[in-house]
């Protein structure tokens, strides 16, 4: 049985992001299997759904049009063009989960961290570092994936995304993952103890009532 002390009265949105490379996805996947009450956001998109997709778990499937209403009656957190597709984080989606008392994670680009930040100041932002460009480097090196061409650019974007550092509320050196997870979870935890997500704190002390 749950004690009041770990149920929320709300969750909340965990905004990771960090140079392309360092590890966001990998770290994402661990954090989902560690923690019981983590979900993913879901983006919208207008790409064609790809075999072993579902729809409302995948992705939203929808439509230009659709997508466009939405964008005009301020249904998203962030949207933006990718590929010649469009993208985007629904507001329904994360705020019915956090309303459920769920931390939902939105892994995303440092810009799109930044256009969440404008619209939902609420959410907490983590950037995921590498422990140096050149490990960095290295790591997107090992891939063999890339063109000289493409690593270059990947870098010099890396570099561009370090001057928005001071914009988030938590960095995380993604050293090994495990530590990288440790050290969100630890964060995660801190965050589900903050006063303001609880209601009548004291009267629950008081009554020391099982929720």
């Amino acid at each position: 049985m749950k004690r009041w002390w770990n149920v929320m009265s709300k969750g909340f949105l965990l905004v990771i992001s960090g140079p392309s490379g360092v590890g966001k996805g990998t770290v994402c996947d661990e954090l989902l299997k560690e923690v019981n009450d983590v979900v993913m956001s879901v983006s919208a998109t207008t790409r064609d759904m790809r075999p072993g997709e579902v729809d409302g778990e995948s992705y939203f499937f929808v439509d230009d049009e659709r997508f466009e209403e939405m964008v005009e009656n301020e249904e998203f957190l962030e949207h933006a063009n990718v590929h010649a597709h469009k993208y985007g984080t629904p507001k329904k989606f994360v705020f019915d989960k956090i309303k459920d008392g769920e931390v939902v994670i939105l892994e995303i680009d440092v810009q799109g961290a930044l256009q969440v930040k404008k619209v939902y100041d609420e959410a907490v932002f983590i950037m995921l570092l590498p422990p140096s460009m050149v490990e960095l480097k290295n790591r997107i090196v090992g891939r063999k994936t890339e063109t000289e061409e493409a690593i270059n650019l990947r870098m010099n974007n890396a570099f561009k995304e370090l001057d928005f550092v001071t914009d988030y509320d938590y960095f995380v050196v993604n050293d090994t993952v495990h530590e990288a997870v440790q050290n969100i979870k630890s964060i995660i935890d801190a965050e589900k103890h903050r006063v303001k997500r609880f209601k009548y704190i004291k009267e629950k002390v008081l009554g020391e009532k099982d929720v």
